[in-house]
């Protein structure tokens, strides 16, 4: 395995979904709707052995009354979330979403995962509160 940089929250367990990502992408190529993306990476976490939830609700809570739900495509390893999409572009709606999804959870990770076109595209999005 490469090495990864110790300064970067939970730089290891990216470097893995990361490849195991671009491993599916490169295998099944583009086009497809996200929950083929969605069901292809579900497949290669089992195979791999790491934990991941999916489709996992958390519900929102104000002064401890629940106000709404949310729904994460993947939760793994209980501490990183993961956001699929097929489009080129990263727009603000999706950090945000992805940022609020953190704050509810109380996690501190987001990646936000692009399959376009082009390759694989990936934004970090993190919780510093």
């Amino acid at each position: 395995m490469a090495d990864t940089r110790k300064d970067i929250i939970y730089a290891d367990e990216c470097y893995k979904i990361m490849g195991l990502i671009f491993e599916m992408y490169n295998e099944i190529g583009y086009g497809h709707k996200e929950n083929i993306y969605q069901k292809a990476l579900a497949v290669a976490f089992k195979e791999n052995k790491i934990e991941f939830q999916e489709q996992l609700m958390v519900n929102m809570t104000y002064k401890d009354k629940e106000i709404g739900k949310y729904f994460f495509d993947f939760l793994v390893d209980k501490k990183i979330i993961l956001e699929l999409k097929v489009r080129n572009y990263f727009s603000k709606k999706d950090i945000e979403q992805l940022y609020k999804y953190l704050k509810a959870a109380n996690l501190k990770l987001g990646l936000i995962i692009h399959f376009t076109k082009d390759g694989v595209k990936y934004k970090r999005v993190v919780n510093l509160d």
